[in-house]
């Protein structure tokens, strides 16, 4: 008798090892298990913690795209006039895409009445700093500072309710005042004098700014294709 519940007490604990062994071997197997099933929710989610590297990547081709697409638009203009564009751009601070339709109506109207694109370009940067929408304590509006109730004869038919804050428009009329002026005054310099409302100032004041302005454009003008200043 006590050799059989020797042997059995042998057998019993030989079934609990092995029991033990099993347990063991599946806690194992489970969080081995476990683990694989983690790795793809851990993928996804690292993944969904990235979007600001495809954003990037996504800011980047677009960036490039507006890149290219605003060289296009100035390369609609002469060589010269883009030199000039890329320098304004940048000491103005303003974006060459929207200069491109000034410096058009700039050539197109300094063709039409014989004064140099540059020169309206360097008076628009001294009068609103190439802000369509500039207006003085005088009531002078646009780009050219136009004063609205002197010049109303020279506005174009069709030219809208708001005619001195279309950009076009207040090139082709603050042109023609200027125009006027350098003729009653019979010089460039007293006409500019007179456009900028000191036409008695001996020392040319207004005149002299105009004229250092467009030099400076003229000189961004005369550069060699991708020299800067």
């Amino acid at each position: 008798m006590s050799a059989t519940i020797a042997l059995r007490s042998m057998t019993g604990r030989r079934v609990d090892a092995t029991l033990s062994f099993v347990q063991h071997s599946l806690i194992i197997v489970g969080l081995m298990l476990a683990l694989a099933a983690l790795k793809p929710w851990v993928s996804e989610r690292d993944s969904a913690d990235t979007p600001q590297v495809v954003a990037s990547d996504e800011s980047t081709t677009e960036a490039e795209s507006a890149t290219e697409t605003s060289a296009l638009v100035v390369a609609a203009l002469p060589p010269r006039l883009q030199r000039a564009l890329d320098f304004v751009s940048r000491r103005y601070r303003v974006a060459p895409e929207a200069l491109v339709p000034v410096f058009e109506a700039a050539q197109a109207v300094g063709r039409e009445r014989r004064v140099d694109p540059l020169l309206i370009i360097a008076i628009i940067g001294i009068e609103s700093r190439f802000n369509p929408f500039a207006e003085s304590p005088v009531g002078a509006k646009g780009l050219m500072q136009v004063i609205p109730g002197y010049h109303l004869d020279k506005v174009p038919q069709g030219a809208g309710d708001k005619p001195f804050l279309d950009p076009v428009t207040n090139i082709q009329v603050g042109v023609h005042v200027l125009q006027e002026a350098i003729r009653w005054r019979g010089s460039l310099t007293g006409g500019l004098q007179h456009y900028g409302g000191a036409p008695e100032d001996p020392e040319a004041a207004y005149a002299g700014k105009v004229m250092a302005e467009k030099e400076r454009i003229e000189q961004a003008a005369r550069r060699p294709p991708g020299a800067r200043a």
